[in-house]
């Protein structure tokens, strides 16, 4: 069955261009990223690895490791790493786990289950339906799931967007309205009652209509939240 948010993140035993692991035990108690692609040497995935090397610090900041899947064999990500350092400025500075026996793809949905053979032998629109990414939280639950086609690469500045938005409403009972970033306004809860949130803003909220409460976001709004990935202010 296909995984769905709130599953668990299946574990595995995997290597990586920064040797073996064990997928729960890498994870720790962090938040994560995994983004998978369907074959090494392919020209949108080399934008989005060397996009994704550049941002790492915005990651890092939020307390996010960053793994990356190919289905090709470690060596072969070792090889492309050296063209990706070469057309996008940087070379992956995070692991890659190596997928030619095809296992992770199988486990977390991304290809069939009677998938076989030599995954040399394939080529990318064999294997398009491995463009997924999925961003897992502390408690090894799967929070978000992307899946995007070939031929568009993806967004991982709205990635970002979205960690801070689950960082946020995991601490404090809100949720995040259309378009949110950081510092913006956000809605409470409807879990939480009207006699509740007296206590948590008592200073009261907007409401344009009974089942929206909208208030300040709480707390202070993360400096490195406030631009996308790789922009800085004038």
């Amino acid at each position: 069955m296909a995984l769905q948010l709130g599953d668990e993140a299946p574990d595995f035993e995997a290597d990586t261009t920064e040797g073996r692991i064990k997928f729960h035990d890498w994870l720790g108690d962090s938040w994560a990223v995994l983004f998978s692609h369907p074959k090494d040497f392919t020209p949108v995935c080399t934008t989005e690895l060397g996009y994704m090397a550049n941002a790492k610090p915005e990651f890092d900041k939020r307390g996010v490791k960053i793994i990356g899947l190919s289905v090709d064999a470690t060596n072969d990500h070792e090889r492309w790493a050296k063209d990706i350092a070469d057309t996008q400025g940087t070379a992956p500075n995070y692991p890659i786990i190596g997928d030619a026996d095809f296992n992770v793809s199988k486990l977390y949905g991304m290809l069939p289950g009677g998938v076989s053979g030599e995954a040399s032998a394939r080529t990318p629109a064999d294997n398009q339906t491995v463009r997924n990414v999925f961003v897992i939280g502390p408690d090894k639950k799967i929070k978000l799931i992307l899946i995007y086609p070939m031929t568009t690469g993806r967004n991982f500045d709205e990635v970002l967007r979205v960690i801070d938005s689950l960082q946020l409403t995991a601490k404090h009972k809100v949720a995040t309205p259309v378009n949110w970033k950081q510092g913006d306004e956000v809605i409470i809860a409807g879990s939480v009652s009207n006699e509740e949130a007296k206590q948590t803003y008592p200073d009261g909220w907007k409401e344009p209509k009974p089942y929206i409460r909208i208030v300040p976001q709480p707390g202070e709004p993360t400096e490195q939240s406030l631009e996308p990935a790789g922009q800085s202010s004038n």
